[in-house]
C-alpha cells in the first residue's frame, strides 16, 4: 500500500466518523444493525407489533435509513435471499463438468447448508417468525420459487436442457424444503450440509426403488 493510499484512507475514516447530517450520523453497517434490532424486536414483542420506527430506534439509526436499505420490515427477512442465490448459482457452475444435473444441484444444497449453519439461532429465529404468518410463509415461497428458477438456469449454462434443469431444480428446492425442516426441528443436529446430503441419498434410494412384481 502506497503513502497516497494510506493517507487517503485515514482521510476518508475521519471524514466518514465525523460526518453528521440532517437525516443522522453516519454509521458503519447500518444494514446490518438495522437487520439485528429488527430481529432481536420481532422475538421480543412478535413481527405484528414491531414498527419501522422501532427498528431503527433501536439501530441507533433513522427511518431514512431504514428506507434506504429495505423496503419495508417483512424484507428485513428475506434479504439474505440475493446472497443464497449467488451461492447457489456459483456452486452449479463450479461442479465438475463430469456432473450430472442432480449432482450439481446437490452441491448447491451442501454450499448453502454450510452458509445457512453459521448462524442457527438467527435462522431458526426467522424461521419461526416466518412460519407463523401467512404472508410471510407465501412472500417465503415465492423467494424459493425464484431461486429454484436461478438454480435452473445455472444448470441450463451447464448445457442441461431445459425441462430437465427445471425438474432437477425444482426436486432440489423440494429436499431443500425437507432437510431444512429437519434440521430446524433438531437444534442439536449442527450439520446442515450434511442433512442435505443424506437427503439427497434418501432421493436416490427412492428413485431407485422398484415395484415388487
Amino acid at each position: 500500500m502506497t503513502v497516497t493510499v494510506i493517507i487517503l484512507a485515514h482521510v476518508m475514516t475521519v471524514a466518514a466518523i465525523t460526518y453528521h447530517h440532517a437525516m443522522g450520523r453516519w454509521e458503519p453497517d447500518a444494514r446490518g444493525r438495522l437487520a439485528k434490532a429488527a430481529m432481536a424486536l420481532y422475538a421480543e414483542q412478535g413481527f405484528d407489533q414491531t414498527t419501522v420506527a422501532e427498528i431503527a430506534a433501536r439501530a441507533g439509526l433513522t427511518e431514512r435509513t431504514f428506507f434506504r436499505h429495505f423496503a419495508d420490515k417483512r424484507e428485513v427477512l428475506f434479504y439474505g435471499m440475493e446472497m443464497l442465490r449467488g451461492l447457489l448459482t456459483r456452486a452449479v457452475a463450479d461442479a465438475p463438468p463430469s456432473a450430472t444435473a442432480m449432482e450439481a444441484v446437490g452441491a448447491a444444497l451442501e454450499a448453502a447448508g454450510a452458509l445457512l449453519q453459521e448462524n442457527p439461532e438467527r435462522v431458526r429465529l426467522r424461521d419461526a417468525i416466518v412460519s407463523a404468518h401467512a404472508e410471510l410463509r407465501e412472500r417465503e415461497l415465492i423467494k424459493l420459487a425464484a431461486l429454484a428458477s436461478a438454480v435452473a438456469g445455472a444448470l441450463c449454462d451447464r448445457g442441461i436442457p431445459e425441462s430437465a434443469a427445471s425438474l432437477a431444480a425444482e426436486t432440489g428446492a423440494a429436499v431443500f424444503k425437507v432437510a431444512f425442516a429437519r434440521w430446524v426441528g433438531e437444534p442439536g443436529q449442527p450439520d446442515l450440509p450434511g442433512i442435505f446430503r443424506e437427503s439427497m441419498a434418501g432421493l436416490r434410494s427412492v428413485l431407485a426403488d422398484r415395484a415388487p412384481v
